[in-house]
């Protein structure tokens, strides 16, 4: 099979000045059935109409040495007027895009390690770029990702993802909790130190587990009183599965501001019902959010099960968001770090609609990572991710083709590969193919946006990053 990459006709340059101030999406599918064009600018969705009725924003822009403006325009001082990028999205459904809150970048990709995982920085740089670039080839244009610090990595691999966050500027967002193992008793000075001295080198949020620590209230307590004094949010790992030491933490968390998290919280499923109940009030009154991990627990828990009963804390009133968790480390060796697989297992498994399950790694994720809403109307950020496909619970399921914009840029592009032997039945029945997003045809020509495969049933492409960091394939 060649080894060729469809794109969508007219698609910007990730570093074209074009692309980086004007696009146009032209022939979207939104969730409610409408098809639009969406036009972005400055990192905004600047229009949304009716499919055909935008244009691309003319932008002023510089003239390299020795050209001059075309016919017919009026360029300002200095500068000239150009049109905006345009990204056929025909065949594709437009989302706000995902985020994570819960990934373990300082050791992600380290399953198949022989011996200890490394802690030096430039490994933990290299483990934690490769992991965040797979992610936003994914959809997730916002990442939380909590580290170590104290015991073997200090503060080596906060300093490597603090690193890994400025070079990825640009491409996402990447924020860092600081996870000391212990806080109280006399171990406890240390770990102390040690958070504030994280605190004041970037990290951006306080967490850590209070399961493993002696007194899991007394670091609660420590973890809010920290929190308070740098105004930081709160991220804590817990398996809820004590309610006596959970509504402690609730009375405690309740009020601060920016904010509590916790998760994963998949104790509470084997928790008496009434128990669930009061303890499910208890969150939803404190205003604590509950990060869940439908792909699997990350190695502070002991249950493989990330997930608490979400029917049930939504119906409380509890905010549900959906994180990764490990991304092929110990705890998990085949972790997928993918957002819209973490939705297909709450709305398969769990039983959410394929709505609220998007909701939990999409708009509730990025509440709980305190970034604003997005909604695919003029005005909201332009986050967004296109999946081949015309209906989210499609997307769910077989979302394999993507397209993800991060501050109104195409930064990452993601392409499936799918074909058939040689049969007229495909033809003769008129099957779709991409997903949905097209219909076969009998000529061994594509529909839009996509290639023949043998006998004219397939869909054909590879697999990039942008900024020089990418990789080409197909699968068949």
């Amino acid at each position: 099979m060649p080894d060729s990459q469809p794109q969508p006709p007219h698609s910007p340059s990730p570093s074209d000045p074009a692309d980086r101030g004007s696009l146009l999406l032209t022939g979207a599918r939104l969730t409610d059935g409408r098809t639009v064009d969406v036009r972005l600018h400055g990192g905004r969705i600047e229009a949304v109409g009716t499919a055909g009725s935008l244009t691309p924003r003319r932008t002023l822009g510089s003239l390299p040495p020795g050209r001059a403006p075309a016919p017919g325009t009026r360029p300002g001082p200095g500068g000239h007027l150009n049109p905006g990028g345009h990204l056929d999205l025909a065949g594709y459904l437009l989302l706000p895009a995902p985020a994570d809150p819960h990934v373990h970048a300082d050791t992600a990709l380290t399953a198949d390690v022989p011996g200890p995982v490394s802690y030096r920085p430039e490994d933990v740089q290299r483990r934690a770029t490769e992991a965040a670039l797979l992610q936003l080839g994914h959809g997730a244009t916002a990442l939380r990702a909590h580290v170590r610090v104290g015991d073997v990595a200090g503060l080596g691999a906060l300093t490597a993802v603090l690193r890994t966050r400025r070079s990825l500027r640009g491409l996402a967002e990447l924020t860092a909790v600081a996870m000391p193992r212990v806080l109280t008793g006399a171990a406890g000075a240390d770990g102390l130190a040690m958070l504030r001295d994280a605190l004041k080198m970037g990290a951006d949020v306080v967490g850590g587990c209070p399961d493993l620590d002696p007194d899991p209230a007394g670091y609660v307590e420590a973890v809010l009183e920290v929190a308070a004094e740098h105004g930081c949010p709160v991220d804590l790992h817990t398996d809820a599965a004590d309610p006596a030491r959970l509504a402690r933490l609730a009375a405690m968390a309740g009020g601060l501001r920016p904010g509590v998290a916790i998760g994963p919280c998949d104790g509470l499923g084997l928790l008496p019902a009434d128990a669930v109940s009061r303890a499910a009030d208890q969150l939803a009154a404190a205003g604590v959010t509950v990060v869940c991990l439908p792909q699997g627990a990350c190695g502070t828990v002991d249950r493989p099960d990330g997930t608490p009963p979400v029917r049930l804390l939504r119906a409380a009133g509890v905010r549900v968001a959906a994180g990764s968790g490990a991304l092929r480390d110990v705890s998990n060796p085949v972790g997928r770090g993918d957002p819209l697989e973490a939705a297909y297992q709450l709305a398969s498994r769990h039983g959410l609609r394929p709505e609220e399950a998007y909701d939990a790694v999409s708009a509730a994720a990025r509440s709980a990572l305190g970034l604003p809403e997005v909604r695919v109307e003029a005005g909201f950020p332009a986050e967004l991710v296109a999946v081949r496909g015309d209906r989210l619970a499609g997307a769910l399921s077989l979302a394999y083709s993507r397209i993800v914009v991060h501050r109104g840029r195409v930064v990452a592009r993601t392409s499936a590969v799918r074909e058939y032997g040689d049969s007229t039945g495909a033809s003769d029945l008129g099957l779709p193919r991409q997903g949905g997003g097209g219909r076969g045809r009998g000529d061994g020509r594509a529909g839009p946006g996509g290639h023949a495969g043998s006998g004219g049933h397939g869909e054909r492409g590879g697999h990039g990053e942008p900024g020089g960091h990418g990789e080409r394939g197909n699968m068949a």
